[in-house]
């Protein structure tokens, strides 16, 4: 398997958006279409927001410490506070601008 390029440096403001994703026990074609379809949201959101995917096979005291009962699931943090949290995968026409929307300027969250 090859290495994902790191996305371009953001600044400390920028929100991350945690991707928890299942042990590699899903079809490999699921898998890379998983991957490629958080590309293109990474491509969306720009630097705004930063998406990471965290499998929990690879880093499973991360995924544990989010105390989170069903995978794929998906968490949005800005400055370490958690300001969105949803269970399957962030998709669907509206995405993009809901996430946007739950952002707010340098420690402040958006209501």
């Amino acid at each position: 398997m090859t290495a994902t390029p790191l996305p371009p440096p953001q600044s400390a403001d920028a929100a991350m958006l945690l991707v928890l994703l299942p042990p590699v026990g899903t079809a490999p074609q699921v898998r890379v279409a998983t991957l490629a379809a958080l590309a293109a949201l990474q491509r969306e959101l720009g630097a705004a927001i930063r998406v990471l995917t965290v499998d929990e096979l690879s880093h499973p005291v991360v995924v544990r410490s989010f105390h989170a009962t069903d995978l794929p699931c998906f968490v949005l943090m800005q400055q370490g506070v958690e300001l969105l949290r949803e269970g399957g995968l962030p998709e669907g026409a509206g995405m993009v601008p809901r996430l946007l929307s739950k952002l707010g300027p340098a420690g402040v969250v958006a209501e």
